[in-house]
């Protein structure tokens, strides 16, 4: 196998332009070339009249793969070697089935890990499968009644069901092109395979994780949906069970020995149990903002000038930081093109949003997370437990702001750098389905991070022309980025409490799909090595 890097094709590409490229590169007949595969397609839009795709790919060749090589002279042509996934043999000797606490990324990569090892699982998810989560999202939209346990955080795929199902990832590890195939065997665009900026859309996402799930119960695993994990039964600092409430209340024990916590950054009650419990944790920087509201056909036009609107090309997206060389800095998260800012409360009397994207990405609207970190020297106390604590008063003070109905606080860019409250939207029109409160979002937010706020949006307005305009609309707050507390574990990913395997985001050791799903692939791999005195 070949690999090429950096192909440059033109928007109207196509497949046979592909091979024609592959072929020069290699100085060879397409004739030599017997399959080509497209590793990644990205898009160079440095120059705004000349917008290209840059495009890696790999061919099999009916020819000597080194001569070929040799020959083509090409700094960007080489022998490649075919993708192999290895996973660790089974040492596990115990007699107890796994539990897993959870079933977003992390747990449901866990779950099929260990279902595929023969280990037969059980997850406990506190929210519901994905079709009967999805009605009681659109009920609590409809009506601002919110299901505690099943709702925009919790329930079948994680928080990740309910966003623009993004899988870019800053980590580096091999178990990333696994998690790939995985989710394209499942369902997902096969574009994730060599998109460069591969997303799946919120509506595509909920029929991916049903996939897993169904796969996970023919190998006779359990997936138990309702089910919250109330404590866990510790004895000679090792896990013998957990205690759970199912959907009707009742509470059952269920024994095991080994317990993986993939809960998400929003199971607070979860971690304020496992704190009493005695489990070692710490507190974590984390980040809080809101989302910044623009116009798509702008922010298309920002970034791709006149070839705004070419079908090759989609919604455009964003990605953007400022570091003060004194200070704080402020940077976008999540971006969501075509997307919707959405209410995403997981605990009644507090509010807080979330950006959420379909496939097509074609809403009205393009929206980010405006972002600045708080450190834990910022936190209200030295309480493990304090970036909770501090999250909790924002969306608190932001639920009393909104009008006490899940509506969002919301302020008119121009409006928040002049420091004036909004009393009425302008030509961009807010997209949060329980609707926006226009007022002072500076009343929601701490002030050294609204000041940090209005520093990036002039800086970022010199990167991408625009971005600061008076009419774009900021929804606050968004506050559950990532989890403000790591669960402290050893090299073979348990805790302080044996048999417990911290793994995910709630535990904090992922910031998005991707990693997250590594990390519950990783800990189920140390469970499957585990091996019992």
């Amino acid at each position: 196998m070949i690999k090429i890097t950096e192909l440059k094709l033109p928007l109207t590409m196509d497949d046979d332009a592909l091979l024609h490229a592959a072929a020069a590169s290699l100085r060879c007949s397409e004739k030599c070339i017997t399959a080509l595969r497209l590793t990644k397609k990205a898009v160079d839009s440095r120059k705004k009249d000349n917008i290209f795709f840059v495009c890696n790919v790999e061919v099999d060749v009916n020819a000597d793969e080194s001569e070929i090589v040799r020959k083509s002279r090409n700094a960007k042509v080489s022998v490649a070697q075919p993708y192999v996934y290895e996973e660790p043999p089974l040492r596990r000797n115990s007699p107890f089935r796994p539990v897993i606490a959870g079933f977003g990324p992390a747990g449901f990569f866990a779950a099929l890990t260990l279902a595929r090892a023969g280990l037969r699982p059980i997850v406990l998810e506190r929210g519901q499968d994905v079709d009967r989560r999805k009605a009681a999202v659109a009920h609590f939209f409809a009506t601002g009644e919110l299901d505690e346990n099943s709702n925009i955080q919790f329930g079948e795929g994680g928080a990740g069901t309910f966003s623009d199902g993004k899988l870019t990832t800053g980590i580096k590890s091999n178990l990333i092109r696994k998690v790939f195939l995985e989710l394209a065997d499942k369902g997902a665009p096969q574009e994730i395979l060599w998109s460069a900026k591969p997303h799946i859309g919120t509506d595509k996402l909920g029929d991916v994780v049903k996939g897993f799930r169904h796969e996970i119960e023919s190998l006779g695993g359990e997936v138990r949906f309702g089910c919250r994990v109330e404590d866990v039964i510790v004895a000679n600092a090792a896990v013998h069970g957990v205690t759970y409430t199912d959907a009707n209340g009742h509470s059952h024990d269920l024994e095991t020995d080994t317990l993986l916590l993939c809960i998400g950054h929003s199971a607070r009650d979860t971690i304020e149990m496992l704190r009493r419990k005695g489990v070692q944790m710490m507190q974590k920087p984390f980040s809080v903002g809101a989302r910044i509201e623009h116009p798509r056909e702008f922010i298309d036009k920002a970034q791709y000038g006149t070839f705004a609107g070419h079908p090759a090309l989609g919604a455009a997206d964003y990605k953007m930081a400022c570091h003060p060389p004194h200070g704080r800095g402020a940077y976008t998260f999540c971006m969501c093109p075509g997307g919707t800012v959405v209410a995403a409360a997981s605990e009644k009397g507090r509010m807080c949003v979330n950006g959420m994207s379909e496939w097509a990405r074609d809403g009205e609207n393009s929206n980010a997370a405006l972002l600045v970190g708080i450190e834990p020297q910022d936190f209200p106390s030295e309480d493990v437990l304090a970036g909770f604590q501090l999250q909790r008063q924002i969306e608190q003070t932001a639920f009393a702001l909104g009008g006490g109905s899940y509506a969002a606080p919301a302020q008119l860019v121009g409006d928040f750098l002049r420091d004036t409250p909004s009393v009425r939207g302008g030509g961009v029109h807010p997209s949060c389905p329980t609707g926006v409160t226009f007022g002072d979002i500076r009343r929601v937010l701490p002030r050294r991070v609204t000041d940090t706020m209005a520093d990036a949006l002039g800086k970022m307005d010199k990167m991408l022309e625009g971005f600061a305009m008076p009419e774009a609309v900021l929804t606050a707050p968004e506050t559950r980025s990532s989890s403000p507390v790591r669960i402290l574990r050893d090299e073979f990913f348990q805790s302080n409490i044996n048999g417990l395997y911290p793994c995910g985001e709630g535990a904090g050791y992922a910031g998005g799909i991707v990693s997250a799903a590594v990390d519950g692939i990783k800990a189920a791999f140390a469970v499957m090595e585990d091996i019992r005195e």
